[in-house]
């Protein structure tokens, strides 16, 4: 039995003083294939350089986050073309991208234009496509059904949607990612894991950010994914081993690590 974290930002600062002992952590709890997405250029030197450190666990998308884009977003989605077309360099998905109305809505358009052309290039190279919504899952499940295209495929990351919008996801060839917030009382993801076939799921932690219960306002790391199986385990009433089983079948069938 073994895990896969399919989205953790192992090369976030959080994690400067302690990497090492990190990833010794999650490689105890059988954590042994770790997705890291894009976030925008000021991090690319960082991910690579965890790629490069833990060759054989951890495996690179490549994107625009949509809270990085700004008025510069064509010249960072330039970048991103850039290194998805160089021959000497593999990824594993286009991520993560999509629509954020969280935090600011003026470049709500300008997020909509990046988030179309990286389906764009999804399509073009191939590849699964993360999509990241805050405040925004109808808009990025409408984009996504207009361009009614059997192509695209990929996940719903840190899905924060209900049971019909997950349904939505599914019938579009999307995963469903389920996260550390599937521990919180409140957050209404239960039903969604209830009602969602496991073949549909993915795990992720989205470290450093959005740890399980006992440790949410801690930072997080991927040995804390046994926690989210736990809980899916429960909610579902089957096994911890058959959620780690068919989560890490779902991600390698999806990513092809």
């Amino acid at each position: 039995m073994f895990f896969s974290d399919s989205h953790t930002h192992l090369y976030a600062e959080a994690f400067d003083n302690d990497r090492e002992k990190m990833m010794q952590r999650a490689v105890k709890q059988n954590i042994m294939h770790f997705f890291l997405p894009a976030i925008d250029s000021t991090y690319h030197n960082r991910m690579l350089k965890v790629v490069a450190d833990y060759p054989d666990t951890c495996f690179p998308m490549m994107g625009l986050h949509p809270t990085s884009v700004k008025e510069n977003f064509v010249n960072e989605l330039a970048i991103v073309e850039g290194y998805l077309a160089n021959p000497e360099l593999k990824f594993y998905a286009i991520g993560e991208v999509g629509i954020d109305l969280y935090w600011d809505k003026t470049h709500e358009a300008e997020q909509r234009k990046a988030f179309n052309f990286q389906l764009d290039l999804a399509v073009k190279y191939d590849l699964p496509v993360v999509i990241h919504t805050r405040n925004s899952m109808d808009i990025a499940l409408n984009m996504v059904e207009d361009r009614d295209d059997s192509r695209l495929r990929g996940v719903f990351h840190c899905f924060s949607g209900n049971v019909e919008q997950a349904k939505r996801a599914i019938r579009l060839g999307f995963m469903v990612g389920i996260g550390g917030v599937v521990t919180y009382k409140n957050s209404g993801l239960q039903t969604v894991v209830e009602k969602t076939a496991l073949d549909h799921l993915l795990l992720e932690t989205d470290a450093p950010w959005l740890p399980p219960v006992p440790y949410r306002g801690q930072r997080n790391e991927p040995a804390y994914l046994p926690l989210i199986a736990r809980k899916i385990a429960e909610l579902k009433k089957i096994s911890m081993e058959e959620v780690a089983e068919s989560t890490s079948r779902n991600a390698t069938a999806l990513f092809k690590p």
